[in-house]
């Protein structure tokens, strides 16, 4: 008896010591605001603020057409001591939807009686970061002048999403303003994490193509904060994606050429990995998955497709060749049962007919519809190689090239003569970008 007792005192000690440690590990780089905080009151009114316009947004029907009207919409609410400013909310609640997120999850994960996190990391950005207590969306503060340019540009950036569903670009959610009367006025973003879930990343780089000033010092000197290393750090290696390599380098022509046309430079393609456990490895190529990984890849409601569209019946040819679905967020490495599952284009996939689809339509569509996402709730922003999980996005789009710009590069065309930095016309970044990415994916 005595025995059976100090057997459980240690499994249950043993276990205590494994969830503090899992706990240390998840507020690596970031600590609670709670009310000692600088920042307290200030989240605390965002989470107020939210509380209302994401229950407005429930009350309300969605609108699957958005007018002129509905982008440049604006609306107030007024609260004891401050005032909060929506911005174009029909727009971002049709974005949610269109990433699966329920205004319950926005709810409970924004207006939570847990503390924001902020984060702590290496970033020169003079923003202030604010995340959600269960890491799945980031707040951030942004000047006047980026939200006002976000907006302007709000149409065209919809639109982009809509033809490239599977964008890279970070998906922004929603769009505020806190007023608090003879003191501040605060714009800030909401948006989802490139890296989410991050419980197992182990890496993470900020890339932008360039060499001078992108190399960070990976020593934390002991402080629990997270480094994110640049490009001279990732020097020598390379996205290991196999077959998602093609999607990935062709997506990435796509995402910069549209901020190209939007005069932007200075983005930066957030990059992390994790090791893919065995069940990971082996347990994706089930019917079963294949199926849901095909919903959350195509919208089949709106899909353009001709009165007798092309099939090729993979799924059926599935049957009988089961394995077993065993992990939560899908590999890229399929089994021999079910060889050439990972790599299905979905264009070979039977959509339902419509008689309004013609074939430029449906040429179209299957161009931009060329992966089956992971099962996951970031799958956007998630790729799997044979071994590795990868979390990409593109990110901090709203740098424009303007006179200041321009000074800029004229000066570090003199300081770094031959060398290559950030600072140059969106052309030349876009190409230098799509460039560095296609050299260092295998």
């Amino acid at each position: 008896m005595a025995e059976r007792k100090a057997a459980g005192s240690s499994r249950a000690a043993t276990q205590r010591r494994w969830w503090h440690l899992r706990q240390e590990w998840r507020m690596l780089g970031v600590f609670e605001i709670n009310r000692e905080h600088e920042f307290y009151h200030l989240t605390a009114m965002i989470k107020e603020g939210m509380h209302t316009s994401i229950q407005t947004t429930m009350d309300t029907p969605g609108q699957d057409t958005l007018t002129a009207e509905h982008f440049k919409a604006e609306e107030t609410q007024n609260y004891e001591g401050f005032a909060m400013q929506t911005f174009a909310a029909s727009v971002f609640a049709k974005l949610r939807r269109s990433l699966d997120i329920t205004e319950e999850e926005y709810m409970n994960s924004l207006c939570s009686g847990d503390c924001y996190l902020q984060f702590v990391s290496n970033s020169k950005s003079k923003a202030d970061f604010f995340v959600t207590n269960d890491k799945r969306f980031f707040i951030k503060t942004q000047s006047r002048r980026e939200i006002r340019f976000l907006l302007s540009n709000l149409q065209a950036y919809m639109d982009h999403l809509e033809k490239y569903p599977h964008s890279l670009l970070v998906r922004f959610l929603g769009v505020h303003r806190i007023v608090i009367p003879n003191e501040v006025k605060k714009y800030f973003i909401v948006m989802q994490s490139v890296f989410y879930p991050d419980e197992r990343i182990n890496i993470r780089y900020d890339i932008k193509g360039c060499e001078v000033g992108r190399w960070t010092n990976p020593d934390t000197g002991g402080k629990q904060i997270i480094k994110v290393l640049k490009d001279n750090n990732f020097e020598g290696q390379y996205i290991a994606l196999d077959q998602e390599k093609s999607w990935f380098t062709k997506q990435v022509k796509m995402d910069a050429a549209f901020l190209k046309e939007l005069n932007v430079l200075d983005y930066s393609l957030l990059l992390a990995h994790q090791p893919l456990h065995r069940d990971e490895l082996e347990g994706k190529c089930s019917l079963a998955n294949i199926v849901i990984r095909t919903t959350k890849s195509v919208d089949f409601d709106d899909s353009p497709t001709r009165s007798d569209p092309p099939t090729i019946p993979l799924l059926e040819e599935a049957r009988g060749k089961v394995v077993p679905d065993t992990a939560d967020c899908g590999s890229g490495k399929p089994q021999a049962a079910a060889e050439g599952f990972e790599g299905i284009p979905l264009q070979e996939i039977h959509c339902p007919a419509k008689e309004t689809g013609t074939d430029s339509e449906l040429e179209e569509f299957h161009k931009h519809h060329c992966r089956l996402l992971p099962n996951c709730k970031n799958a956007i922003h998630v790729i799997d190689g044979p071994d590795r999980r990868y979390f990409v996005g593109i990110i901090d789009i709203f740098t424009v090239y303007g006179w200041k710009k321009r000074l800029e590069n004229l000066w570090k065309n003199i300081r770094y003569p031959g060398r290559a930095f950030s600072t140059v016309n969106p052309t030349k970044y876009s190409h230098r970008f799509c460039q560095w990415m296609q050299d260092r994916t295998q």
